[in-house]
């Protein structure tokens, strides 16, 4: 009887370990499982946020881009940019009196634009033009910020150095300017030929024999340089 008793008490004795050791198991997935759900709620934090994002972003276009680049010009102040290219560093002051191209400048350099861009058009003694690329990021970027052009800031000459924003030839009686292209007279004697159509909205204060070594480079038929120069560009403030 007493072996009988025994026996009994040492088997509920094993049921009673395994069922304990059965829920440190348990408790041990359950962490796994807290790890894992603590990862999934954090990617669905960084979705949202990206998300957020898009919600937020302003789709430009010719009716809007006007009250858009005023206000975002108010909160974004900046003037002084660095262009970082392979050949040198290109310094530029944007000026204050033509708001709208300058906070347009700074729109896209802040938005990572002039990043995905390089010099695509070179002519010695007249200018160098940036702003546009063969790459896929340019084009991606460019559907994404919208499909506009600038009301026209005409206030300045073409002297040497100056930076200005290219423009459609067709279609455009009001001179108004490209939203993604913009060029810096190259030749000593300034470009005036090109007054008063296109809008001046900075200068070249540092980096003008950057911008010359550009102007000697060699290109195809349709003034495009054989060697990329790619642009990084930089809040110099």
């Amino acid at each position: 009887m007493k072996k009988s008793l025994l026996f009994i008490l040492f088997t509920l004795f094993l049921l009673s370990c395994e069922d304990k050791k059965k829920a440190v198991d348990l408790k041990e997935d359950s962490s796994e499982e807290k790890i894992i759900v603590q990862d999934s709620i954090e990617e669905a934090k960084i979705i949202s946020e990206r998300e957020k994002e898009k919600e937020c972003f302003v789709y430009l276009t010719n009716e809007n881009v006007t009250s858009f680049l005023t206000e975002y010009g108010k909160e974004n102040l900046e003037q002084n940019v660095s262009l970082i290219t392979n050949l040198g560093t290109i310094e530029l002051l944007l000026y204050n009196d033509t708001p709208l191209h300058r906070a347009n400048f700074i729109y896209m350099l802040k938005n990572g634009y002039w990043d995905t861009t390089f010099f695509h058009r070179v002519v010695d003694n007249f200018i160098v033009q940036a702003g546009n690329s063969d790459r896929k990021e340019t084009s991606t970027m460019r559907s994404t910020l919208g499909k506009y052009t600038i009301p026209a800031e005409i206030k300045y000459g073409h002297n040497r150095g100056a930076l200005a924003a290219a423009k459609e030839y067709r279609a455009n009686p009001d001179d108004r300017s490209s939203s993604y292209e913009f060029y810096i007279v190259q030749s000593s004697g300034g470009a005036n030929h090109l007054n008063p159509n296109y809008t001046v909205f900075g200068r070249v204060t540092s980096g003008m024999e950057v911008v010359d070594k550009i102007a000697k480079l060699e290109t195809d038929g349709s003034e495009w340089p054989y060697s990329n120069v790619f642009i990084e560009a930089k809040i110099k403030d």
